[in-house]
């Protein structure tokens, strides 16, 4: 692509990309575009390889005049994946292996048949769904504000993303004064997507106020809670509207560098990021006097090693500079003093991503969207317990009961909805009676929780909440930093009274120190990471203390959890005699005769592996 050094060039650019990929969806082109999901959970089985088989065919068939194929983002329905969608038509295959590329290619391509296995089938119905937007998983969704053309444009094609306008709210932007970007985006609502939902205007306002010569912009990627890939995603998917967001957020404070600060294990981001930066380099949409104007800005790239701790701005600066990943005290705060002592704006993923829809679009449209106090959109990463495990972009505002049966599909396996935790380490578990509590900032902590980045795991009648309270402070000692003692001694003060609970030696005072003990580390502690790592055990014992009591009264663990708490047994009705648990387990715990007499598990013998449960085809093993 020709340099882009002017507004007229970057329209002419836009206009003309526009009118190619509308072609190429509709047809319009003469050829048949073959599009393959190349987020990381499709590339783990083998999306990348499905996209070399499809680029074979083509030579083979000599039809590279006809046919194309390239990689998109994240579908985000990634309990389905890998995607193929062919266009025009949109036909959207699911779970898609290597070895169905060919008749994909001869049935669909070549012969204009769709491949009926190939497609969705609807739990409900049973019938077929050859679009993606018939899909229940996407009908309330909104995916085109962080997640903007996701699953439809290369993202490691410049020309693409300038189909989908990108750069031309950084445009809009050039040609309003740092205050008036700064007052349209204080004007949309938008908060942080980060976690704490601090104001994104005022954040940029401090700053701006700041003089100085150099101020910095960070994109924070350090994406840490367990079962979260929302920034990540983005990333991959359109990394071009993150630089672009960037770009903005450094035009309004005056910033000229910014730095992607991306944890080490997301090496598909960090290469489509470091491709993208390179493209708009060369395209001169990354450089000297941008599109014209005296604004000038450049992008750097940082690797996290991944540190959970350095989700925390303070610690992320450190990081950077190349410091031990710790918090530093506040104040002052990064936008007084921030990376190497300049002002700086941290601003999350996914934060950034909303920002070009808003100057493209308008704070008006922008905060048309959501709730009174939390506007716009929110990706989730939903998992756990739930049919539809995935990537998702709802409306402020949504339920968590739209987000778990409309968009999640309901509980599999015909199980109990239990609870769902939202926020990660940092929020809480909510149960049935906030099922119809609107996802925002302010609802989800009224009710104990938090939005966090965007982590949503759905839990089970199976599963142990005095467990989940013990996954996650396991998590948070080994992520502690250490440097502020209720953090450091506190935390792993409640591991092990947490563990004194599971293993069966807890006292109904475990349980009352416990919650006395979590309430001080959160008054105390230096940065997030302590202040909010108690939030599992509070929001536990809220809503399910009566499980800890059983724990401690009873000495039983209601959900069968807890190993020290349960017992496996045999009964001897149901046992076929036939020997496999006996010959499974591995410390020699089961007797029997073989095809004549029940077998046995010797209860001092057994160390609870669940291997005789697994095994047993007769459901004649269970855990009491």
């Amino acid at each position: 692509m020709e340099r882009i050094t002017n507004e007229e060039q970057l329209n002419n650019a836009v206009a003309h990309c526009a009118s190619c990929i509308q072609a190429k969806f509709k047809g319009e082109d003469g050829k048949k575009a073959i599009v393959v999901c190349g987020g990381t959970g499709c590339l783990s089985s083998d999306s990348d390889k499905i996209l070399e088989e499809f680029q074979n065919l083509i030579k083979e068939h000599h039809l590279e005049d006809k046919v194309t194929a390239n990689v998109v983002g994240c579908f985000g329905f990634c309990s389905q994946g890998p995607f193929v969608k062919i266009f025009p038509g949109e036909t959207l295959y699911t779970k898609v292996k290597v070895s169905d590329a060919k008749e994909i290619f001869e049935k669909d391509i070549i012969g204009d048949e769709v491949v009926e296995k190939l497609l969705f089938v609807d739990p409900v119905t049973k019938e077929k769904v050859r679009s993606q937007h018939d899909i229940n998983f996407y009908k309330l969704q909104k995916r085109d504000i962080a997640l903007k053309g996701n699953d439809q444009i290369n993202p490691e094609s410049l020309e693409e993303a300038l189909a989908y306008e990108t750069f031309v709210g950084l445009n809009k932007a050039l040609h309003m004064t740092q205050q008036e970007v700064i007052d349209c985006v204080s004007k949309s609502g938008l908060r942080g997507r980060g976690g704490a939902g601090f104001p994104t205007g005022r954040k940029w306002q401090f700053a701006y106020n700041e003089k100085n010569d150099e101020k910095y912009i960070i994109c924070n990627g350090d994406e840490g809670d367990p079962g979260a890939f929302m920034d990540r995603s983005i990333i991959e998917g359109n990394p071009m509207n993150v630089i672009e967001g960037m770009m903005i957020a450094g035009y309004a404070i005056g910033a000229k560098n910014g730095y992607f600060y991306i944890r080490a294990e997301y090496p598909v981001a960090v290469e489509r990021l470091q491709k993208a930066i390179k493209m708009c380099e060369d395209a001169g949409l990354l450089g000297d006097h941008i599109l014209g104007t005296d604004f000038s800005f450049r992008c750097h790239i940082r690797l996290g090693a991944g540190a959970f701790v350095c989700g925390e701005e303070t610690a992320l600066l450190n990081s950077i500079e190349g410091k031990r990943g710790m918090p530093r005290p506040r104040p002052p705060f990064p936008a007084v003093k921030g990376l190497w002592g300049k002002p700086s704006v941290i601003n999350n993923v996914e934060t950034l991503a909303n920002v070009p829809y808003i100057l493209k679009e308008g704070w008006e449209k922008y905060a048309a969207i959501g709730t009174e106090g939390s506007k716009g959109t929110k990706v989730f990463a939903l998992g756990g317990k739930v049919n539809n495990v995935g990537l998702v972009e709802v409306p402020m505002g949504t339920t968590l009961r739209q987000l778990i049966y409309d968009i999640g599909g309901g509980i599999p396996n015909g199980k109990k909805f239990k609870a769902i935790q939202t926020g990660g380490p940092s929020g809480g578990c909510l149960t049935e009676k906030d099922l119809d509590t609107p996802i925002d900032y302010d609802s989800l902590i009224a009710r104990g929780s938090m939005m966090g980045s965007g982590g949503a795991i759905v839990m089970d009648e199976d599963n142990c909440m005095v467990d989940v309270a013990k996954f996650y402070m396991t998590f948070i000692c080994d992520e502690s930093c250490g440097k502020c003692s209720p953090c450091r001694i506190g935390t792993k003060r409640l591991l092990e009274i947490l563990e004194k609970i599971t293993d069966g030696r807890g006292t109904l005072e475990d349980i009352d120190r416990l919650e006395e003990l979590a309430k001080i580390v959160k008054d105390n502690s230096l940065c997030g990471l302590g202040q909010t790592a108690p939030n599992p055990i509070l929001s536990t014992l809220a809503a399910f203390r009566d499980e800890y009591i059983e724990h401690v009264t009873n000495k039983t663990c209601p959900a069968h959890v807890c190993k020290k708490l349960i017992t496996y047994v045999i009964d001897p009705d149901k046992c076929k005699k036939c020997s496999v648990c006996a010959r499974g387990c591995p410390v020699g715990a089961i007797t029997g005769e073989l095809g004549k007499v029940p077998f046995e598990i010797d209860p001092m013998k057994c160390i609870k592996c669940g291997t005789c449960l697994s095994g047993c085809k007769f459901g004649a093993i269970s855990k009491i």
